[in-house]
Parts: C-alpha cells; structure tokens; sequence
C-alpha cells in the first residue's frame, strides 16, 4: 500500500520537461532559485537529452514521466504503430475520438500497450529516478490508458500517479475522479489529493499561486504548471494563449516563497511527501530517449 503523507503537503510540478530548451531552463531556474520541487518529462520531445542532462545535475528535482498519447510526438516509430499517429509520428488531439478507439479497438489497444512500455522504457533509459507518472492533456483519465499504467508501471518501480482533480471542478466529473481514486488506491499508487493548474491552465501567474496558498485544502496538493523562459513566438502552436514567462516568475516570486513558508507544510516531489525512495530499473530502452525513428 501506499506510504501515508503528512497532513497537509504540497508538490510544486512543471509539465512539458524536454518539449523546448526554454522549458528546461525554466525547470533548472526554478528549481535551483524557486519553489518548484518535481519536473514531468515528455521522453520523445525535441529537447529531452537536454532536459535529462539538467536533472542529472539537480538531484533533488523529482522527475517523473509525463505519457504522450495525444498533440505529441510518440516513441516507437511511426510505422509500428499506425493506428496511433500519422506519418509524422505524431499524436492528433481528437482525444474523444482516440479515446473510442483505445476502448473499443483491439488492435489499437495492442499498439496502445507497445507504445505506453516504450515510453515508460526511455525513461528507465535515461536512469533518472521515477518519482511519478501522469499523462499529457490529462489523458491517463480514460480507463484504457490507466489500465496499462498501472499494468506496465509495475515493471518500472511506479508508485505514484497525478490524480487531476480540481476543487473547482464540475460536480458531473467527481464520481469519475472518484473511480480514478479508487483504482489507484487498490493498486497501491500513491496520489495527490487535489491539484491547481487545470482551471488556469497556461496562466499559473503570481496572483493566482498566492491566492491557491491562501486557500489550501487538507491533504496532498500539487500545482501544476507549464514554465519557460523567454524567447520568439509561442513554444507549441497549441500553447499560443500560454504565458509561460509569468508562471517562471510566479515560481521564482519572494512573495510566493514567503506565503509557502508562512504556510508551514511539507513540499517536494511525490517520493519526498510521501515517504518512498523514487523507483530506479536497471533495464535500459532499446532507443536513446528523444531518438527519431530512422
């Protein structure tokens, strides 16, 4: 079973780890000069050696898996899992459409499983310590996906997932959190209680992080965001209206390290508040995390 946290404890994340070398010089500026404890990495994106290479140099940053099963790129190449992604090797984010398939489909589901154990692969590969996992979009929501995270993580070590519940959330979506919970929970899975990041996705700004410490539940919480350093035009197309420069100043903000210490509760990564060594696997992937299909 899960190690039972402190009280009132809270995991301070930035999604997207290796997406862009802004985003991973957000992530070592964060976390060295800020309040940000724990790093989810995208094992396909363009910059993920870099990435890797920084948390190398920062033990203390929790990092943990951040599954692409939608708007990314895959791990396995493109004509291994044809179901999956097009000729680019890329994700679509017809994610309701995909969703029918993953359930429905058998042979989908197979490519679903080859690609998920890849990922999880490339990331046994890079030898970091798993501290967690979560998906991109929110994707490990749907049955299918959690399933085989549950399933294959067991062969790297998992021992906590993100559970993306919201206290703002609609009152239609808490039963299913609640069936998310309870899975976890059998399994064994350790997870937060609550995050922050959904409603203001993309504008995880220094108002809005005081006014989340100001406002804490009991339990694990994790704030999660989307940090990156300044540069020309947006990171992806689909982070067009994000402000990544705000949410890297929000998480390097004196008056934010002040409300978290005035706060008085326990942060770091999912293994540090929970009081469980990171999972390490000796197996290495068959291809370098961040590869390209030949």
């Amino acid at each position: 079973m899960a190690t039972q946290p402190a009280a009132r404890a809270l995991i301070f994340t930035a999604d997207d780890f290796g997406l862009h070398p802004r985003v991973n010089a957000a992530v070592e500026r964060a976390h060295r000069d800020g309040v940000l404890n724990a790093a989810s990495l995208m094992v396909g994106a363009p910059a993920v050696q870099d990435a890797i290479e920084r948390a190398r140099r920062l033990p203390s940053l929790a990092v943990g898996l951040h599954l692409v099963l939608a708007d990314g790129p895959a791990t396995l190449p493109a004509h291994e899992i044809p179901a999956l992604v097009g000729p680019d090797g890329r994700f679509g984010d017809a994610m309701a459409k995909d969703g029918c398939r993953f359930f429905f489909l058998p042979h989908v589901r197979a490519q679903l499983r080859r690609e998920i154990r890849a990922q999880f692969d490339a990331f046994a590969a890079s030898g970091l310590p798993l501290d967690h996992v979560n998906a991109h979009k929110h994707f490990h929501l749907h049955p299918t996906v959690l399933s085989l995270i549950i399933e294959i993580g067991r062969d790297y070590g998992l021992r906590a997932v993100r559970l993306p519940y919201e206290t703002s959330a609609p009152a239609l979506l808490k039963p299913w959190i609640a069936l998310v919970r309870a899975r976890l929970d059998r399994a064994g899975l350790a997870h937060n209680d609550y995050v922050v990041g959904i409603e203001h996705t993309g504008a995880m700004d220094e108002a809005v992080l005081l006014d989340a410490l100001a406002k804490l539940p009991p339990g694990v919480g994790e704030i999660y965001c989307h940090p990156a350093e300044a540069g020309d035009g947006p990171i992806t197309p689909t982070m067009a209206g994000y402000r990544p420069v705000d949410e890297l100043d929000a998480l390097l903000s004196p008056r934010v390290a002040a409300a978290l210490k005035a706060a008085g509760i326990a942060t770091g990564g999912f293994a540090d508040v929970f009081g469980q060594p990171a999972a390490r696997r000796g197996a290495q992937a068959s291809r370098a995390p961040g590869a390209q299909p030949s």
